[in-house]
C-alpha cells in the first residue's frame, strides 16, 4: 500500500559501509542478537559500539527520512488511537499525524518493514515513516498514552470489561498492560525503592516506599486482583498457576529513557498474593566514594582499606540501609586490571563492569559457603560476600582474610562494635579476629531535608533539651525543621545520605578482643582512638543542615 518502505539490506551491512562499526564489531553484534534476540542496532547500542543518535541520524539519511523529536511533538488522541499502547511499545513506534489518509509514524528502526506491514493493515492508512532515537519514542509512548488517563481512569475502564473475581485471562488486554506499566512507572517517578501490592478483603492497596517511609498510594477494587497478580507474575517470568508457594522473579522495565530492572516477590496471603517489588536502577546509583557522605577521616580511612592487600571489612546496618551500594563503592576504588575480583551476591542487583559476579542459588545447592568454596579455588584477590548469615560461610571467610585476601561482607548487628561479639557468639574463635579483621563499619539512611523549604529552628535551646542534647551540640548552631512543599509531596524531606562510624581493628583493641570485652568496651576503646559514631555523623550531618536532629535520632537512638 505504501511507496514509502525502505530497502531491505540488512541494517549491519549498511552500518559497516558507513564505516561506524568495524567488522569485529558486526560479528560480535550478530552472535549477541542471535542469543538476545533483540534488534541488531539496539545491541550494538547496548554494547557501545554506535551512539543511539548517530545511529538513528545515519539510517535516517539513508532512508531518506525525517529524524524528529517524537516528545516534544503534541500528539491528537485520535491519532494516538490508531495505535494501540501495547503495540506502539511491541514495535517501539509512535503516531505523530493524521492528514489525507497518510500516517505520519515515528520509527526506531526506519527499516522494520513487518511494523510497517502491521501498522498499515490495522490502521488502513498510507505509513510515512520518520525516525527517532528509540529512548526517545520510548520517552514519548509513556508520556502520550499515560497523558490524560490516570490510573482510576485505567481502572474504570478494566471494570466495564465486567470483571469477576475468577478472571485471568484479562492479563494480556491493553488496559491492564497500561495498569500495571502505570503502577511501576508512578513508582520510578516517585523514586520509590520498593512497591508494595497488597490485597485486602476489598482493595488492593498499593504503598510506595520512599525515602525509607512507606505511603499508601493507590487503592483498586479486589476484582482486579487476579488479572493484575497474573499480569505480574507474567512479565517477571513466574508461575502463573502456582499460588500457594512463594516465587520470585525479575522484570525488565523501561520507563522512556530509562531502563530499569525490578526484583519481584510474591507471598501468599489470606486474601491472595502479596507482591513486592523492588526497584533496582542502576542509572542512579552513583558509585563515587565522594557521593557516600564519609567525613574527610572516614573517607580517608576507607580509601587507606579498599589499598590493603588483605583482611576483611565487615560492613553493618538493617536492610536497606545502603549497604550494597557502600560494597560496591569500595569495589570502584580496587585496581580491577591487576587484581581479581570475585563476587557471592543473592541476589546480583547491579551488573559491574571487570567484575565477575555470582548469584547465590540455595535451592540448587549454592549458599554463601558452598559458592565460596568453590571461588576460593578461581584464584581471587578481591572477594565480596553479600552477607554473613552461618558459621560455615563466616570460618571460610576469616580464613581467606589470613590467607592473603581481601574480604568485603556485611553482618547485621546495631553497631559497628557489635560486629565482633556477634562473630564470637556464631561459633568464631577469638583469637582468629584480630589477624582477620580490618574494620568494623556501620551506617544508616537518614532523610535528607527538602532544599526548597527546610527552615532555621526557631527555638533550638529548647530543642536541644527536648532531646537531651545539651552536652553534644552548641547552643548557637544552626539547625533546621522540615516543613513541606510540592517539591518533596509535602514530607519536607527528599532522598537520602548515608551516616557512618569506621572503627578500624589495630593493634589497641587486639587484646580486648581476645579477652572477650563486650560491644561497648571495644567502642570505648575505638572512640578514644578517634572513632566517630553514627550518632556524632548524623548530628553533625544535623549542623551541616542536611537532615534533622529528629531524623538522626529515630534511627540511630
Amino acid at each position: 500500500m505504501s511507496s514509502t518502505k525502505p530497502a531491505s539490506k540488512p541494517i549491519g551491512q549498511r552500518l559497516l559501509e558507513s564505516g561506524l562499526i568495524n567488522e569485529l564489531q558486526l560479528d560480535l553484534g550478530l552472535r549477541e542478537q542471535k542469543r538476545q534476540g533483540k534488534m541488531l542496532g539496539e545491541v550494538l547500542v547496548d554494547l557501545g559500539f554506535v551512539n543511539p543518535e548517530v545511529l538513528t541520524g545515519t539510517l535516517a539519511a539513508e532512508n531518506k527520512t525525517e529524524v524528529v523529536d517524537a516528545v516534544s511533538i503534541a500528539i491528537d488522541p485520535d491519532v494516538l488511537s490508531l495505535i494501540s499502547y501495547e503495540d506502539s511499545k511491541k514495535y517501539k513506534v509512535i503516531p505523530l499525524d493524521l492528514s489525507d489518509n497518510i500516517l505520519t509514524v515515528a520509527f526506531a528502526d526506519a527499516f522494520n518493514v513487518v511494523a510497517i506491514d502491521v501498522i498499515e493493515r490495522q490502521t488502513s492508512k498510507t505509513v510515512k515513516v520518520v525516525t527517532a532515537p528509540e529512548s526517545n519514542i520510548l520517552e514519548a509512548i509513556e508520556h502520550n498514552y499515560s497523558h490524560g488517563q490516570s490510573i482510576s481512569q485505567t481502572v474504570d475502564l478494566l471494570l466495564e470489561h465486567g470483571i469477576t473475581a475468577s478472571d485471568e485471562e484479562l492479563e494480556n488486554i491493553s488496559p491492564m498492560v497500561r495498569l500495571v506499566d502505570q503502577i511501576i512507572g508512578y513508582g520510578i517517578k516517585q523514586n520509590a525503592a520498593d512497591i508494595h501490592i497488597e490485597p485486602d478483603e476489598k482493595v488492593i492497596r498499593v504503598r510506595f516506599r520512599v525515602d525509607g517511609i512507606l505511603k499508601t498510594e493507590l487503592l483498586i477494587p479486589s476484582a482486579l486482583r487476579p488479572a493484575l497478580t497474573a499480569r505480574l507474575k507474567l512479565i517477571a517470568g513466574m508461575n502463573i498457576s502456582e499460588k500457594r508457594a512463594p516465587q520470585d522473579g525479575r522484570i525488565h522495565f523501561k520507563h522512556g529513557s530509562k531502563e530499569i530492572d525490578l526484583r519481584i516477590s510474591t507471598l501468599p496471603t489470606s486474601h491472595g498474593e502479596s507482591i513486592v517489588m523492588r526497584i533496582l536502577d542502576s542509572g542512579n546509583v552513583k558509585l563515587s566514594i565522594d557521593w557516600l557522605g564519609f567525613s574527610a577521616a572516614d573517607k580517608a580511612s576507607f580509601i587507606h582499606l579498599m589499598k590493603q592487600p588483605y583482611g576483611m571489612v565487615l560492613i553493618t546496618g538493617p536492610t536497606g540501609s545502603g549497604k550494597t551500594t557502600t560494597l560496591y563503592t569500595a569495589l570502584g576504588l580496587i585496581d580491577k586490571e591487576t587484581r581479581s575480583v570475585f563476587t557471592l551476591e543473592d541476589p546480583i542487583e547491579y551488573s559491574l563492569p571487570m567484575i565477575r559476579q555470582t548469584p547465590i542459588k540455595p535451592d540448587v545447592g549454592m549458599d554463601f559457603a558452598a559458592g565460596l568454596k568453590a571461588l576460593l579455588r578461581q584464584d581471587p584477590d578481591v572477594i565480596l560476600i553479600g552477607e554473613i548469615r552461618d558459621l560455615e560461610t563466616a570460618e571460610l571467610a576469616i580464613r581467606a582474610a589470613l590467607t592473603g585476601h581481601l574480604v568485603l561482607t556485611t553482618l547485621h548487628t546495631n553497631t559497628a562494635a557489635g560486629i565482633i561479639p556477634r562473630l564470637i557468639d556464631m561459633g568464631i574463635e577469638k583469637y582468629l579476629l584480630p589477624p582477620a579483621l580490618s574494620a568494623a563499619i556501620g551506617q544508616r539512611l537518614v532523610r535528607k531535608l527538602c532544599p526548597e523549604c527546610k527552615q532555621i529552628c526557631g527555638n533550638t535551646e529548647q530543642l536541644l533539651k527536648d532531646h537531651n542534647l545539651v552536652d553534644s551540640i552548641p547552643v548557637t548552631a544552626k539547625l533546621y525543621q522540615a516543613m513541606g512543599c510540592d517539591d518533596c509531596n509535602q514530607t519536607g524531606y527528599k532522598g537520602r545520605l548515608a551516616i557512618y562510624e569506621v572503627m578500624p581493628i589495630d593493634e589497641e583493641m587486639h587484646h580486648p578482643i581476645i579477652r572477650g570485652d563486650t560491644a561497648d568496651e571495644l567502642e570505648s576503646i575505638a572512640r578514644k582512638n578517634g572513632m566517630t559514631t553514627m550518632f556524632e555523623d548524623g548530628l553533625s550531618k544535623a549542623m551541616q543542615g542536611l537532615t534533622t536532629v529528629e531524623e538522626v535520632i529515630r534511627l540511630v537512638r
